[in-house]
C-alpha cells in the first residue's frame, strides 16, 4: 500500500540528510568563533567621566550629587542627612552591582553563541524539486504538492538538529506537512447520523467501475452494526445490471430495496424510496445513482434533477484511488454540479501510488470519510489520518 509515494519520500529523506551531514562537516570544519575574554568585574568605586559607556546611562545630576555626598560629613551634619546619605550609597551599589550582572550575563550569550545550521537555499530548492518530481508521478495534485514544500521549507529554516537526529527531523518535517494536508476537514459522521432528522437520505455518486454499488453495501452493514435500520434505492436504472447487482447485496445483507425497471426515473426511484422509508420508520435511505463520466453534461444534468427531487442530506463521491488525478477531476467536477459533502475512496489497499488518497480531500475542500481497504463488507474503514500517515512512514 503506498508503495511508490512511500520510495519517492524515501529518496527526499536520503538526500536531505545526506545534505545536513553535509553542512554539519562544514561547520566542524571551520576554526572555533573568536570571542573577546571576559573583562574583570569593575570594583565598585564611584562614576568619574572616564567609566565605561554603559554606566554612562546614569543621570549627570545625579552622579554630581553622589558624588558631593560622598564626601566627608560635615561635624554640623544632622543624623537624618547621614541616613540618607547610606540610602544613596546603598542605592548606588546595587546599580553598579546591577549593571555588572548584565555585562556577564551578555558575555555569557556571546561566548557560547553557536554557528546557525542552515543549508544552501539553492540547493534545498533542488531537493524540492525532486520531491516534487516524485510527488507528480505518485499522483500528487499540485496544489497538494505545493502545500508540502512550503510546509517543508518553513519548517527546515532553522535546523535543530544534530547528526544523530538528522533522520528524525527530516521523517518528522514530512509528516506534519502531510498530516496538514490530510487533516484539512474533519467531520463526524456519527454525530452527523446522531443529530439529522430521520430518515436521514445520503446520496452516493461517481463514475462506473469505482465500486460504488458495493460502497453503499458496506454502508448498510456498517449502519446495521449501528443498531440502524436502512433502504436502498437503485437509482441507476440506465443499467440493468446495477439494479441486480445491488439486489444481491440487500438480499445478503436482509435489507429492503426499492427499485424500478431498466430505463425508469431514476428521481422516481428516489421518491419512493423515501416515502417508504418515512412510512416504515426506517433511519437512512442509501440512494444509489447511475454512474457517468463528468464530462456528460445531461447525465450531470439529470443528477441535479435526482438532487431535487430526494433532496439528500448528504451527498458522497465514491472515487477509485487507482484512478489517481482523474479521481480528483472527477470529485472537482461533480462538486461543481451538485455539491460533495464527502468522499469514499475505493481500493486504497491495491493503491501503490497513493497520490489520490492525498489529494482528493485537500483539492476539492471536502472531507475524505471512509476507505475501502478490501471486498468484504467490513473492508470500509472511518479514514483517519494518523492510519495513513503510519502506512506511509512504515519501516
Amino acid at each position: 500500500m503506498f508503495n511508490f509515494l512511500k520510495k519517492k519520500l524515501k529518496i527526499f529523506e536520503k538526500n536531505l540528510e545526506d545534505e545536513i551531514e553535509a553542512a554539519l562537516k562544514k561547520e566542524a570544519a571551520q576554526p572555533p568563533t573568536q570571542t573577546k575574554p571576559a573583562a574583570p568585574p569593575p570594583t565598585p568605586i564611584e562614576p568619574t567621566p572616564t567609566a565605561p559607556p554603559a554606566e554612562k546611562t546614569a543621570e549627570p545630576t545625579r552622579k554630581r550629587a553622589l558624588r558631593v555626598r560622598k564626601e566627608p560629613a560635615a561635624p554640623t551634619q544632622s543624623r537624618a542627612e547621614q541616613q540618607d546619605r547610606q540610602i544613596e550609597e546603598s542605592i548606588e551599589n546595587e546599580l553598579q552591582r546591577a549593571v555588572q550582572t548584565r555585562r556577564s550575563i551578555e558575555q555569557t550569550v556571546v561566548t557560547e553563541k553557536r554557528p546557525a545550521r542552515t543549508i544552501d537555499e539553492k540547493r534545498l530548492n533542488d531537493l524540492l524539486w525532486d520531491l516534487e518530481m516524485g510527488l507528480m508521478e505518485a499522483d500528487v495534485a499540485y496544489n497538494v504538492i505545493d502545500s508540502i514544500k512550503k510546509d517543508i521549507k518553513n519548517e527546515i529554516s532553522s535546523l535543530p538538529f544534530d547528526k544523530t537526529k538528522a533522520g528524525d527531523f527530516i521523517e518528522t518535517i514530512l509528516k506534519h506537512a502531510i498530516g496538514h494536508i490530510l487533516q484539512a476537514n474533519n467531520f463526524n459522521f456519527d454525530t452527523f447520523l446522531a443529530t439529522h432528522e430521520k430518515p436521514i437520505v445520503i446520496m452516493f455518486v461517481g463514475v462506473n467501475g469505482t465500486g460504488k454499488t458495493l460502497s453503499i453495501a458496506k454502508m448498510a452493514n456498517l449502519l446495521q452494526k449501528k443498531n440502524m435500520t436502512c433502504v436502498m434505492a437503485a437509482g441507476d436504472t440506465f443499467r440493468a445490471g446495477a439494479i441486480e447487482q445491488l439486489t444481491i447485496h440487500a438480499d445478503r445483507l436482509g435489507v429492503k430495496i426499492i427499485k424500478h425497471g431498466s430505463g425508469a426515473d431514476p428521481a422516481a426511484v428516489a421518491f419512493d424510496a423515501i416515502e417508504h422509508a418515512t412510512a416504515k420508520h426506517k433511519d437512512v435511505v442509501l440512494l444509489d445513482t447511475a454512474g457517468r463520466m463528468q464530462t456528460n453534461s445531461n447525465l450531470m444534468d439529470e443528477m441535479a434533477k435526482i438532487k431535487r427531487v430526494a433532496k439528500p442530506d448528504l451527498i458522497i463521491f465514491v472515487g477509485d484511488a487507482l484512478s489517481g488525478n482523474d479521481a480528483v477531476e472527477q470529485a472537482k467536477r461533480f462538486n461543481e454540479v451538485v455539491g460533495i459533502d464527502g468522499v469514499i475512496l475505493t481500493k486504497v489497499d491495491a493503491d501503490a501510488k497513493g497520490g489520490s488518497s492525498l489529494s482528493i480531500a485537500y483539492t476539492i475542500g471536502k472531507p475524505l470519510l471512509f476507505v475501502g481497504v478490501g471486498q468484504g463488507y467490513d473492508d470500509q474503514i472511518p479514514f483517519d489520518p494518523d492510519w495513513m500517515i503510519k502506512n506511509i512512514f512504515e519501516k
